[in-house]
């Protein structure tokens, strides 16, 4: 199979990418992630033009609805959360595909109604037995659908092809990604497997490899001689809502570090790849991950935190131990940051910093690449003394661009030297509005094109790197309380000075 390249736009008016025939089905179609992200995103897809017209969507939930019902609700989703505008002649057309079958995961029966409800859209609709699986449910459960679908004979690639896509988490450490993956194998081939990481289809992810392999600016200098260090920052000014059923026991590296901010860091480390296609990319991804390195002493390289009570928004908040079905005594950690090594040529000597952490002074995602001083400056002492290090920062959200930070001379009589930045803004530069992460993952699964979907290898690296520093947190102390609205423990900044450098603050 010929892959596209993940970098040109799907837009592209002269290789249009749209999908083939087919039905979805999402498993746990009632939970947050369907109703804000992907019903929406497959509005949105069908309003760009990029669904067939008789793509198919099915509903499969512990619901006494009807199909129509169904219907009003992802009416109500598309109109609160799609970024399109709505249009009632796409939703009507969209629509006539909507069906709903009601049953919980152990339901043989619902599981038949399934099986006749995907025979009739392939005779109505014309979906030719392609099926993807969109199980949008935790992995708890994922053996068992895996098993209903194979059992009632919906996995057969013999006539279209079956999919499944898997949300994130790939299991809590190595073992359990290891069982997770078993189950899943064991059923669909691996080209059929599709590994949801929502961070890699956001454009300005994918910008990363266009900065760098693009441009012959910054990869001369994308190297241990020039660059002092990296850190990875994704930082949330919300608690956990109403998710304390799911995140406690679980902790922001398990839920940040072992995915997005990994990825983040294959990205930027990697070697250029020989083609961009999903071989490759991932082959070089992969190389980096196999060369990340722990730190011996883990308790002087990484931090860990749980939010106390605070202000945020203006508002007082309360502290992680005061959340709404939290155990007074949970050590489940809010916050954490670790430093990392990444052993090559390129990058030896360079430490990346990973952090992530709720409650923090605002929302953010970037990658700042921080250079090293210039070896002499031809100035005073005084006219230097503003002067920072270099630095290209890459916005991921909310403020999606890049800026790049340098010396420039302030105007005046007198000699002196000042940071400044240069900033490249998506909104500013571009007239086309970016899609949602989610509309590009879901139309590269349609089409069985799968650069950006991380596969098992990927997925049991990070899980090596993760592994020895939760064991280590497991067995030592418990997570230092922050204060809410701040940026951390203060171990988190006690981390870098042991190194001479501070965290940045976006």
């Amino acid at each position: 199979m010929t892959y596209q390249n993940p970098l040109r736009d799907e837009q592209d008016r002269r290789l249009p990418r749209i999908a083939g025939p087919a039905t979805l089905v999402i498993f746990g179609v009632t939970g947050d992630l369907a109703r804000k992200k992907l019903m929406p995103a497959v509005y949105d897809l069908a309003n760009r033009g990029l669904l067939p017209p008789g793509f198919s969507l099915v509903g499969y939930a512990r619901r006494d609805w009807a199909s129509q019902d169904f219907a009003q609700i992802v009416e109500e989703s598309v109109k609160q959360y799609a970024r399109t505008e709505f249009r009632q002649e796409v939703w009507d057309q969209l629509n006539e595909g909507f069906r709903f079958v009601p049953g919980d995961f152990s339901d043989d029966q619902a599981f038949d109604h399934l099986r006749r409800t995907l025979e009739e859209l392939d005779q109505q609709r014309g979906t030719r037995g392609n099926h993807a699986y969109y199980l949008s449910i935790p992995p708890k459960f994922f053996g068992e659908v895996i098993g209903q679908l194979k059992e009632h004979g919906l996995t057969d690639q013999d006539r279209g092809w079956k999919r499944v896509v898997v949300e994130k988490p790939f299991g809590h450490d190595l073992e359990s990604a290891r069982e997770l993956n078993a189950i899943v194998s064991e059923v669909f081939p691996p080209e059929a497997v599709f590994r949801i990481d929502h961070y890699l289809g956001k454009e300005t992810v994918q910008n990363i490899l266009a900065l760098r392999f693009a441009n012959n600016l910054f990869e001369p200098v994308w190297n241990s001689n020039y660059v002092d260090h990296v850190q990875i920052t994704m930082a949330e000014d919300i608690g956990i809502g109403g998710r304390a059923g799911y995140y406690d026991g679980i902790g922001a590296a398990r839920d940040v570090i072992q995915n997005h901010l990994l990825q983040l860091l294959a990205l930027v480390g990697m070697e250029e790849p020989l083609a961009f296609d999903a071989h490759q990319l991932r082959r070089e991804k992969q190389k980096v991950l196999a060369q990340v390195r722990v730190p011996d002493r883990i308790a002087r390289a990484t931090a860990r935190g749980q939010y106390a009570p605070g202000w945020a928004g203006g508002e007082k908040v309360n502290g992680y131990l005061q959340e709404e079905d939290i155990p007074a005594t949970s050590t489940t950690e809010t916050y954490a940051a670790i430093k990392l090594t990444v052993d090559n040529r390129r990058w030896a000597g360079v430490p990346f910093y990973l952090r992530t952490g709720k409650r923090l002074g605002r929302r953010v995602t970037e990658v700042a690449v921080v250079f090293k001083r210039a070896p002499y400056l031809p100035f005073s002492e005084q006219a230097v003394e503003d002067l920072t290090q270099n630095a290209l920062v890459i916005r991921i959200q909310p403020d999606e661009g890049v800026t790049i930070r340098f010396g420039a001379k302030v105007p005046s009589t007198e000699m002196e030297i000042r940071d400044v930045n240069m900033d490249f803004a998506y909104g500013g530069a571009f007239t086309e509005a970016s899609p949602e992460a989610y509309e590009r993952l879901i139309l590269d699964m349609l089409l069985g094109d799968p650069p950006l979907f991380p596969q098992q290898e990927e997925v049991d690296l990070s899980w090596k790197i993760l592994d020895p520093i939760l064991d280590y947190w497991d067995k030592h102390g418990k997570p230092e309380q922050y204060e809410s609205g701040t940026w951390g423990p203060q171990s988190a900044d006690d981390m870098l000075a042991r190194d001479g450098r501070t965290w940045r603050r976006p």
